[in-house]
């Protein structure tokens, strides 16, 4: 009697296993039906973007550039008056943490355009002179040569 219950449970199982099964795979299969993308859009996921962000358009002036470069003005490391959450941060391989000065030259790792701040009018940074930008490394902003890498000016603290 035993080895006939157990083998009835097995035979259930395995019923409800296969159905179970059955349904999933009619599911995974069935796609609605695609409607043709208007005339030059590009079809892509759905997304809404993100919630509570509104683009800030760059200020007037923003790529008009000083230039010429009076180093004595720039020369100076300070503590940022705000700090801001972008994510994390991932210093280039190999590195480790430095904290940099003026006059100091930054290595060509730090360069890369996952590091340099285009955007850098929304973080209260001035706008660099020519030959200059402005990049990340941890939490501070540094204003570098794109020539020669040395750092023009330090702002500490500027991403938390």
């Amino acid at each position: 009697m035993r080895n006939v219950q157990k083998v009835g449970t097995a035979l259930v199982c395995a019923f409800l296993f296969v159905g179970a099964n059955a349904v999933a795979q009619q599911e995974h299969n069935h796609e609605p039906a695609a409607r043709p993308a208007p005339r030059g859009e590009q079809r892509g996921e759905p997304h809404a973007g993100p919630r509570g962000y509104e683009r800030v358009a760059p200020p007037k002036g923003w790529d008009s550039r000083p230039t010429s470069v009076d180093h004595a003005t720039y020369q100076h490391n300070f503590r940022a008056a705000r700090s801001f959450h972008i994510g994390p941060y991932h210093r280039p391989a190999g590195w480790r943490a430095h904290t940099w000065t003026f006059g100091e030259i930054l290595p060509r790792a730090y360069w890369a355009s996952q590091f340099i701040l285009a955007d850098y009018w929304l973080f209260a940074l001035e706008v660099p002179p020519a030959g200059y930008e402005w990049v990340r490394d941890g939490s501070d902003a540094l204003l570098i040569s794109i020539d020669t890498g040395e750092i023009l000016q330090v702002e500490y603290g500027v991403f938390a």
